[in-house]
């Protein structure tokens, strides 16, 4: 991509050098802090509208409370709480911003596409979120946003700027989506694989019967329909140590929570730790080897993966439920790919959508019925969905790292741009 022909210093450490005819100047003289309220009905929007890192506009049920500031299009919508999430909106309606949000309005030298585009870059995301207080909600203050200085292009640039960012970020974002719904069918034709090995067997002749159960319906002849209980010695969940978060170490044992536990294994990178002592009183929730591991609450009820080896000690809260194996009746991960696949994942939806939404009560969960046959069948059946699924995961992980590349490319081309490292041409 082209550079200008000369740069200078712009003596902004997050800007680097810009252009030699650009100018800068700090934000306060480019942008008001919008405060005006009004009693007249107009259309709330909270941070959960925003998407992280691209401004889009997100639809959300439910009505937000309070009054909030006044915003007019074109307006810039900026959440102060938590920076680094980069919900940064160019207003295309009028309506209330509620929350921990700021609204800026450009003042006549400066673009309000630009500067929307400047504002949601990584730099100037970064260097905001550098300045936050308040540890458990970090905030960036007015005072600090004010003082910044950031560059200044002539407003035919600025304009330029604004349209060509708007045709490659829809671009990009074009393809990020096409790319999703193709992960999306990866992940759909997976799980048909597992919900046909699990509930009708990988050998298509075999003679089969009905279950009696509505959404199993018929299964091969030899097999069996049991209750959870009758293939397991424990179903149960742990608790929050006393103390709480104010409990957790650096390292230890890791303590299991509903964010670490997925269904394409386990994600520790945010793990939580207890002392070894809090693990020993907390007996009755330690992890052992072959345990199938469920989330029973919240967003992610249903997520569920097994342990093989991944620990040598480990615990759980409360949101997560220790589903113990009888390793004579059935192996760990065909309970898993039971507990994963259409029959598992439908019988927990059934009694979501009863009297109890809140979590998943044990005693339902032991009275889940699921088709069983013998072991050695059960590790066929494994392997078989293992194998079947080596090719399919690739694919995931490609397309995975492409996405990745994607959203690097986005981030970056927007930094490029707005800071005049990269000139984009007038005439556009």
């Amino acid at each position: 991509m082209k550079k200008y022909d000369s740069y200078k210093e712009s003596g902004i450490e997050w800007v680097g050098v810009i252009p030699q005819h650009w100018n800068y100047k700090r934000f306060k003289y480019c942008f008001d802090l919008v405060s005006e309220k009004s009693n007249e009905d107009l259309p709330k929007l909270g941070l959960e509208n925003i998407e992280s890192w691209t401004g889009k506009y997100l639809r959300t049920k439910g009505e937000f409370e309070g009054d909030g500031e006044v915003f007019q299009v074109d307006d810039i919508l900026y959440g102060k709480l938590r920076p680094y999430l980069a919900k940064v909106f160019l207003s295309s309606f009028s309506g209330k911003a509620v929350g921990d949000i700021f609204v800026f309005r450009s003042k006549n030298e400066l673009v309000p596409g630009y500067g929307h585009k400047l504002i949601l870059s990584k730099p100037f995301i970064d260097i905001t979120n550098s300045s936050t207080f308040g540890s458990k909600m970090p905030r960036v203050s007015w005072e600090f946003i004010s003082n910044l200085e950031i560059p200044i292009p002539l407003e035919s640039e600025q304009i330029a700027i604004a349209n060509y960012l708007d045709r490659k970020t829809t671009e990009i974002d074009q393809l990020i989506s096409d790319k999703k719904a193709l992960v999306e069918l990866y992940k759909e034709e997976r799980t048909a694989i597992i919900n046909q090995a699990v509930t009708k067997g990988t050998n298509h002749d075999a003679p089969m019967k009905e279950s009696g159960i509505e959404c199993l319906g018929k299964i091969p002849k030899h097999w069996e329909v049991k209750k959870l209980k009758y293939v397991v010695s424990k179903v149960g969940s742990g608790v929050t140590p006393k103390g709480g978060a104010s409990v957790y170490k650096k390292e230890g044992i890791p303590l299991l929570r509903s964010q670490n536990i997925y269904s394409d294994g386990f994600r520790l990178d945010n793990v939580a730790f207890i002392a070894e002592e809090v693990h020993d009183k907390m007996v009755n929730s330690k992890v052992l080897k072959n345990d199938v591991l469920l989330n029973i609450t919240g967003a992610s009820i249903g997520r569920v993966y097994y342990v093989s080896s991944q620990f040598e000690d480990a615990n759980v809260n409360q949101h997560v439920c220790i589903i113990r194996p009888i390793i004579s009746i059935i192996n760990s991960d065909f309970l898993y790919y039971l507990l994963r696949s259409k029959i598992g994942q439908s019988q927990i939806s059934l009694e979501q959508t009863g009297s109890n939404r809140e979590g998943l009560n044990f005693e339902v969960l032991k009275n889940f019925n699921f088709p069983i046959m013998d072991k050695e069948e059960q590790i066929n059946i494994v392997c078989f969905i293992e194998n079947e699924s080596k090719n399919i995961d690739l694919k995931i992980l490609e397309a995975e790292k492409y996405l990745a590349l994607l959203s690097e490319y986005r981030t970056t081309l927007i930094s490029e741009v707005v800071t005049g490292k990269v000139k984009v041409t007038v005439d556009i």
